[in-house]
């Protein structure tokens, strides 16, 4: 297996295919996921040319199932030293969910030099928390939620999810069971204190300061029908605070559209892409 090993001594595992003179696309996953959860974006964009890399977040997948730093600054900082030890130049960077707050703090801080466009899709900045200073976040008592089931049964947890993860729960969209089945397979690779932890990263961190600073395309993505991740404190904030946004919204789609809608998602990837 591939993998660079950090200053603290993690492992990140990494996928890197293609041929090492094309354009970068780096992929960032969602919670408590793995790179295997863009295998149908890595597969189209590689057939178009690109050179795709996806990494595995400390915690997560086949990297160290750390106990520290698993929190958005070092996250942001072990993609750092990952495009560095890759050499990567004129870079995509796609986030979802929680790898969008992931991507947008790694273009912010390390970007500048090497990142050429920022896509978010169902991403979770500015800020998942409410606050008084964002009154539409979710309560602080819905993430107390997910850590006390997640400790206390953490392979039931990821049972459920993944059903309003991909609007399985909606009529006329019939639940897949292999779908359901990858995603708690990639949920129970990695490490339950990283994940743990990881719940406190996505939720609290603050991308606000982030946002403003990002001078790059980018493009911002969202079903309405997002159960996980609500467009209106999300997506619809995000595009606003960015200096060179366009927003797309999709009527009806879930959170996993990447998968549910992988036909969709990247054809109009690759119309930004070419853009």
């Amino acid at each position: 297996m591939q993998s660079i090993t950090t200053k603290d001594g993690t492992e990140i595992f990494y996928k890197d295919w293609g041929p090492k003179d094309a354009q970068p696309i780096v992929f960032h996953h969602g919670w408590p996921l793995s790179s295997d959860d863009w295998d149908a974006q890595m597969l189209f964009f590689l057939g178009q040319g690109y050179r795709v890399i996806a990494h595995d977040r400390r915690g997560h997948g086949r990297s160290t199932q750390t106990s520290t730093g698993n929190d958005m600054d070092t996250y942001a900082a072990d993609v750092a030293a990952l495009a560095s030890h890759l050499d990567l130049r004129d870079a995509i960077h796609i986030g979802h969910s929680t790898g969008g707050g992931e991507a947008t703090r790694y273009v912010a801080r390390h970007g500048a030099g090497r990142v050429a466009k920022l896509v978010l899709i169902g991403a979770v900045p500015p800020l998942m928390l409410k606050t008084a200073a964002n009154p539409g976040g979710l309560a602080l008592e819905v993430f107390d939620g997910f850590r006390t089931q997640l400790a206390a049964d953490r392979a039931g947890l990821y049972w459920t999810v993944p059903i309003p993860f991909y609007g399985f729960n909606r009529p006329g969209t019939p639940l897949s069971e292999p779908v359901r089945m990858n995603w708690w397979r990639q949920s129970m690779m990695g490490g339950a204190k990283a994940q743990y932890d990881s719940i406190k990263a996505f939720s609290e961190t603050d991308f606000t300061e982030d946002l403003k600073s990002i001078e790059v395309p980018t493009l911002v993505m969202h079903g309405d029908d997002d159960q996980i991740v609500p467009i209106a404190d999300s997506a619809m904030l995000s595009s606003r605070l960015l200096r060179n946004a366009t927003l797309k919204i999709y009527e009806g789609f879930p959170h996993g559209m990447c998968t549910t809608h992988a036909e969709v998602i990247n054809r109009d990837l690759l119309a930004f892409l070419r853009a």
